[in-house]
């Protein structure tokens, strides 16, 4: 039994989430979409499912032969009861495999960016431990506009209301980047994408003096949190 893990760009990983489920004990088998690995055919040996981050846009599966599948196979580890997290272009396939839709935003969120809980947030066990506002780095020019029937809003920041959002139990979506390292984010802040929208990036690399302690305690608490309660070993 495993944790499948969906991958969509070599440079998006499973990250610290990835480790921390490893430390516990966990198989991961990833799948390399971007390299043409075929999504599997069922959820045979299957205890959870992580779906990552890319550059690509979940509204464009014409444009990627492996989304529709993925899709379908987010939909049916949700309605199987699977253990389901999403982060970033995951989040929105979360939400475009359940119902809900996504578009491009004005402008993108590129940075050290503040999010903020709304209420079921501040009482959700996976989240618990978490202030209720934190600084969080972002990377995304589309989002979820819209949630899934029954997805609960559980963080947002002022470009973009659904910054974390729950559908049940046991499907989490995560727009914001929480699993990168300091070296994930400097490889990011240096990609053509970042430097054409963000302009100066010194200055999203100064800012991570300041934040990247808190950023990087933040985030291990939520892998932990994932793992102990979403994701636990002894419920495989």
């Amino acid at each position: 039994m495993s944790i499948l893990v969906f991958q969509h760009h070599p440079d998006e990983d499973a990250g610290r989430l990835g480790r921390t489920l490893r430390d516990d004990g966990h198989r991961l088998r990833v799948v390399r979409l971007d390299q043409g690995q075929p999504v599997p055919a069922d959820l045979d040996d299957v205890d959870g499912l992580v779906v990552m981050g890319g550059p690509m846009s979940a509204n464009e599966p014409d444009r990627h032969p492996w989304m529709p599948p993925e899709i379908d196979y987010i939909r049916q580890a949700h309605e199987r009861g699977r253990p389901v997290v999403g982060v970033c272009l995951g989040a929105q396939l979360i939400a475009k495999a359940l119902g809900g839709d996504v578009a491009t935003m004005d402008q993108p969120e590129i940075g050290w960016i503040p999010i903020e809980m709304a209420f079921p947030g501040t009482i959700n066990t996976i989240l618990s431990g978490l202030p209720w506002r934190s600084v969080q780095f972002h990377l995304h020019e589309d989002e979820v506009t819209n949630l899934p029937p029954g997805g609960v809003a559980l963080a947002g920041s002022t470009a973009c209301r659904h910054q974390a959002f729950c559908v049940g139990m046991k499907t989490y979506a995560f727009q914001y980047h929480f699993e990168w390292t300091r070296d994930d984010i400097q490889k990011m802040l240096g990609t053509p994408f970042v430097k054409q929208q963000a302009g100066d990036t010194q200055s999203l690399i100064s800012q991570m003096k300041e934040h990247y302690d808190s950023y990087r305690r933040l985030g291990d608490r939520l892998c932990r949190n994932i793992a102990t309660y979403l994701m636990p070993l002894d419920k495989r």
